[in-house]
């Protein structure tokens, strides 16, 4: 059965709650969260998302409305979108590619962001609406632009908007172009993970204005948020405020038929050593190893495939040559088996880099920023005048 009007509040209510004792919602949008839920915006078809497994299990509105509800109003990431809309089916599809994120994400998002009356906002990605809804009801809609690559997404948050009675001005469209027609703007925020931050979206800032985007490297899926300050000669920089994982700019995602050719046989006439670098020090998914990792090796991509027999083997693939390595790890074994092939010395460089990670202390993400020019993005640590390019 369906819940009711008053058990719907409650759920609100609790939910809005919840995010408040957590520090994700601040009291200035807790009204917001309260009158605009999650749930006037989503499909029919969601698929519910564990963080901890990576399923994703289908919940349908019409088939278990109670169960779609509670869905709606959990603190879990929802896909509501697969293969860019070719999939059809209850079941899920290869890649998810269009989502309603965690309510605490979204939260601490627009906390981060940090709004007030009569700023201008520009949203990359628009999803299903409910961000770019929020936005609408606190700052008004004239005062909100969202741009989604999607069009049925965009079709279908725009009647979403509609029905709930809020009125951003919502365009089919590349964000990583922004919105000219509408800059400058006080604040941009980007729903979908970087790699380069488009210096499209620098020109359309206000001097002194905000851009909140999860940005990261090939290396990983992992992003890491950082809040961006715009300088008066164009470029900004701003430090990293917490790892998450968003779905990437369409144009910006990793094709890994890129590596099809890179082993045409393994281990083929790879060059083999041993290290004493364990599994564990690569770092996990939300790890700050691994993202540091992606700043320390450029134009590296790295995937860990695990058996279950407890051998895993981690690859690393050369994103402008034919070079790769390959270490090979075996449980109860002290040593890691090491393959490299092509010119690039993928694993040495990632030795190096992880020597270099613990002898700074094994710093994590938040002393890392990026400062953006015209001309490219540059990674410091600790202090913006000690950077890297990346």
């Amino acid at each position: 059965m369906r819940l009711n009007s008053r058990q719907e509040h409650r759920a609100s209510d609790e939910l809005v709650r919840s995010l408040l004792e957590a520090g994700a919602l601040t009291p200035d949008w807790a009204e917001t969260f309260r009158v605009v839920p999650r749930s006037m915006f989503l499909p029919d078809l969601v698929w519910a998302h564990d963080m901890a497994t990576g399923r994703s299990v289908s919940v349908s509105r019409s088939n278990d409305p109670a169960g779609w509800e509670r869905a709606a109003y959990a603190n879990v990431p929802l896909v509501t979108q697969w293969d860019d809309g070719q999939h059809t089916g209850s079941e899920p599809g290869a890649v998810p590619t269009s989502s309603a994120s965690m309510p605490s994400v979204v939260a601490a998002m627009l906390r981060d962001l940090d709004v007030s009356d009569g700023m201008r906002v520009l949203e990359v990605g628009t999803g299903t609406g409910w961000n770019a809804g929020l936005l609408a009801h606190r700052l008004g809609g004239g005062n909100v632009v969202s741009v989604e690559i999607d069009e049925a997404v965009t079709d279908q948050a725009r009647g979403a908007l509609l029905r709930a009675g809020l009125h951003p001005e919502t365009v089919h469209g590349d964000g990583g172009a922004g919105w000219p027609d509408r800059a400058p703007y006080d604040r941009l925020i980007v729903t979908a993970g970087v790699r380069a931050v488009p210096p499209r979206w620098l020109e359309q800032s206000r001097p002194g204005g905000v851009i909140l985007v999860p940005w990261g490297t090939h290396y990983s899926d992992q992003d890491a948020l950082v809040r961006l300050t715009v300088r008066e000669d164009g470029s900004a920089s701003g430090p990293f405020l917490r790892m998450v994982e968003f779905m990437k700019l369409r144009d910006q995602r990793l094709d890994w038929n890129l590596f099809r050719e890179h082993v045409p046989e393994f281990p083929g006439d790879a060059d083999v050593s041993r290290t004493t670098v364990a599994l564990t020090d690569l770092g996990d998914r939300y790890e700050p190893a691994r993202f540091v990792m992606g700043l320390c090796v450029p134009d590296c991509a790295q995937v860990i495939n695990r058996s279950d027999g407890g051998t895993a083997k981690a690859w690393f693939f050369d994103l402008t040559s034919r070079s790769w390595a390959a270490a090979v790890f075996r449980g109860g074994e002290p040593d890691a088996t090491v393959y490299q092939s092509g010119p690039r010395r993928l694993w040495d460089e990632v030795e190096a880099a992880h020597r270099w990670w613990v002898g700074r202390g094994e710093p994590d993400h938040t002393r890392f920023g990026l400062t953006v020019t015209p001309e490219g993005q540059r990674v410091w640590l600790d202090d913006p005048a000690d950077s890297w390019a990346v």
